[in-house]
């Protein structure tokens, strides 16, 4: 979290002024084990409107550090206490997003507990999921990507979208740009501010990192030394 520098602060600080919701799960002893964040989804990348979105859920599930706390029913609480919050502000239903291949933010483990998916992208599989509390709900849908970088003649281009809600995606973006400055002026860095709707409306695309215009593969994060590899590698076509 600490490389991944204050961009997640930073957008906490504009989000709990437009409807971010944060709920924290902890054990008997009172030690945090999980969290759920979900705002309006007006804020997302995702088209919707009168829904909330859940930007991530997570159960802390590695025995260093805070403890393993998967099965004891946690993410299911935290996923349930969001729907009633929801629920009681208004919202028509509230949306999802998963992945179809069994890593984190699994889709399956959101349609075990009543979620229906709606749309679907990407070569990972990116799938959009809902539960709705109304009739008149409308379903959501993903926004397509409409702009990609451009290269510039005679440099590497490092390009990095960030909306600053993704602490891993934010540190691919920190090590990218880390990684960038070891080149010199043979490479030309991009930082795209996605958070700003008219920006993200622009590129349709809300976090992403490309070098040379190919997207980078950034789940789970790119280490330092194997971006500064790729970038090397490009600066040595030219």
């Amino acid at each position: 979290m600490k490389e991944a520098g204050s961009i997640k602060e930073q957008w906490y600080d504009k989000m709990k002024e437009k409807g971010l919701r944060v709920k924290l799960a902890q054990d008997e002893n009172g030690v945090i084990g999980g969290m759920i964040q979900y705002f309006p989804i007006e804020h997302s990348w995702v088209e919707g409107k009168d829904l909330y979105f859940i930007g991530c859920i997570w159960v802390h599930s590695y025995k260093k550090g805070r403890g393993d706390f998967r099965k004891q029913g946690m993410g299911k609480a935290m996923l349930k206490a969001a729907e009633d919050d929801a629920k009681e502000l208004g919202a028509k239903g509230i949306v999802a997003w998963g992945l179809s291949i069994p890593v984190w933010m699994k889709a399956s483990w959101f349609k075990k507990h009543g979620f229906i998916q709606v749309d679907k992208k990407g070569f990972l599989g990116e799938v959009l999921l809902w539960k709705k509390f109304t009739e008149d709900a409308v379903p959501p849908k993903w926004i397509e990507q409409k702009k990609k970088p451009e290269k510039v003649k005679g440099k590497v281009t490092v390009t990095c979208l960030v909306n600053g809600w993704c602490p891993a995606m934010n540190l691919s973006c920190e090590r990218a740009k880390r990684a960038a400055t070891e080149f010199g002026n043979k490479v030309e860095l991009q930082e795209i501010d996605t958070f700003d709707k008219k920006t993200f409306n622009e590129w349709g695309i809300s976090d992403a990192l490309y070098i040379d215009g190919k997207k980078v593969r950034t789940g789970p994060p790119p280490s330092y030394e194997k971006i500064k590899k790729k970038i090397g590698r490009k600066v040595g076509e030219i």
